[in-house]
């Protein structure tokens, strides 16, 4: 029992090493491949307009609040101090998590309604993590939500009810998966010692082992793009199972252990599978570049250009992706910063909130997202249906601009900084004539551009009103 709930108190620990392990941006670049088939060209356009989503990282790792899936990883940057408990012991632990995992208190409906009141777009949701347990009611596997504490609860096939929830709100609906599968015995086999993320056995001696784990992970994803409704997005983490061939510099920067094998689950069947259940989803392989990668994921960070390829920054809203005790939140400001820039940059943000135990959000992450959402409703003009431009920045300025000829200069303010008097770029002239407001406000500014420098003039009435908001939004029509 004590060494059980040693681990409760290495949580922060846990949670720093999680996040660095995973802090990797994946650039876009020019092995971009646009979709060609114009129901997924479609549905990538719409989904670019929603700006603003929330990934929910939840499962059998929030009944301690530890980090997900990884604690049970035996690689060097894994730092277990309880040097008393075996690898082997650890593993069963938290594996037998899921006798313990009954959220009597799931409500899908809070976490949907706050996502909504927070201006959020799309949901992405952990149908399985990389620890195998399924959050859905799988017919392939007994390691499910379905099978344990909770079997006999109304809602117990979670998947389905976070996705109607969602639905409810109009959201865009994206199914979270984990192609590797830790505690399938066709990815790691107990004849074999796991010592690291990859398979544990190596597939060319093989091969049949691991032509059941890809028809495994193919029923799987045949279920959740059949039974589920209505899908927009497939999620696909997991980068280190890939084809050999797509290993470039970017993957050897993660520092994880390469094979010499590929880790192959035949993405052209999977997709052509998952888009007959649903005609023009998108899929995202992540890091995986190519034709089933729709859109590039960089994680727990922003990159430093602008890029007209479609790209999302996935970011948490604590230290980690599920529920921690005692996480620390950011500011309803630095979010608010963080969709500014990505938006300017070309992207979309979502935004990382892991439920309790017992399946709700906590007060704190309501507040969050609740203030978030104040400030959309007056400002998301500015950042929804955008796109961005070259001259995305000018100083403390970022620029969006609207379908037409609208454009959007979006001034990020921090904490007890006031709205000075005038406030100018260089860049991104208006167009003569112009009428610039302050979005949320009537009044129409004065402004001029001279020497190429355009200066507008904020009342001192505005000035006072708009003090200690997280930014502010101005609103012209660009030449």
């Amino acid at each position: 029992m004590i060494q059980k709930y040693f681990w409760l108190i290495l949580v922060a620990l846990m949670v720093t090493i999680g996040a660095e392990a995973q802090n990797t941006l994946h650039p876009t670049s020019s092995e971009y491949e646009y979709p060609t088939d114009p129901k997924v060209a479609e549905k990538l356009e719409h989904w670019r307009d929603q700006k603003f989503g929330i990934l929910i990282h939840w499962g059998i790792y929030a009944v301690p609040g530890i980090v997900e899936s990884w604690s049970i990883v035996n690689e060097d940057w894994i730092n277990r101090k309880d040097t008393t408990q075996s690898y082997e012991d650890y593993k069963d632990w938290y594996w037998g998590l899921n006798e313990k995992f009954n959220p009597q208190g799931f409500d899908p409906s809070q976490w949907a309604d706050a996502a909504a009141k927070a201006g959020m777009k799309y949901v992405v949701f952990t149908t399985k993590h990389h620890d195998g347990f399924n959050m859905f009611d799988t017919q392939f596997t007994d390691y499910k939500i379905t099978n344990g504490p909770f079997a006999n609860h109304p809602k117990a096939d979670v998947a389905k009810y976070v996705f109607d929830a969602f639905r409810e709100k109009d959201m865009m609906i994206g199914a979270y998966y984990s192609k590797p599968d830790w505690h399938s015995q066709y990815y790691w086999w107990d004849y074999r010692a796991t010592p690291d993320r990859n398979v544990n056995y190596d597939i060319r001696k093989h091969p049949w082992r691991w032509n059941q784990y890809v028809q495994f992970t193919h029923n799987q994803l045949n279920e959740i793009t059949s039974n589920y409704g209505d899908i927009d997005i497939l999620w696909l983490d997991g980068g280190w199972v890939r084809p050999k061939s797509t290993v470039n510099e970017e993957v050897l920067s993660w520092g994880a252990p390469i094979p010499e094998f590929s880790q192959e689950i035949d993405m052209p069947k999977v997709a052509k599978m998952a888009r007959e259940n649903q005609e023009g989803i998108l899929i995202v392989d992540r890091t995986v570049h190519g034709p089933f990668e729709n859109y590039r994921t960089p994680e727990q960070g922003i990159p430093s250009e602008m890029s007209s390829d479609p790209w999302e920054s996935c970011i948490t809203l604590g230290g980690a992706w599920g529920y921690v005790p005692n996480d620390k939140f950011k500011p309803s400001r630095k979010v608010i910063h963080l969709l500014i820039e990505i938006v300017a940059k070309g992207g979309n943000l979502l935004l990382g909130v892991g439920p309790t135990a017992d399946g709700v959000f906590l007060p704190e992450q309501v507040s969050r997202l609740e203030e978030i959402g104040a400030w959309m409703e007056v400002n998301g003009e500015g950042i929804y249906n955008t796109r961005a431009i070259q001259d995305f920045k000018d100083e403390k300025l970022y620029f969006t601009k609207g379908k037409e000829k609208e454009m959007y200069a979006l001034l990020p303010l921090e904490e007890g900084e006031e709205l000075s008097e005038t406030i100018s770029w260089t860049k991104n002239a208006p167009k003569e004539g112009s009428k610039i407001t302050i979005l949320g406000e009537n009044k129409s500014l004065r402004w001029k551009t001279e020497d190429g420098k355009t200066l507008v003039s904020i009342p001192k009435s505005l000035q006072k009103k708009l003090s200690g908001a997280p930014a502010i939004v101005l609103k012209f029509e660009g030449n």
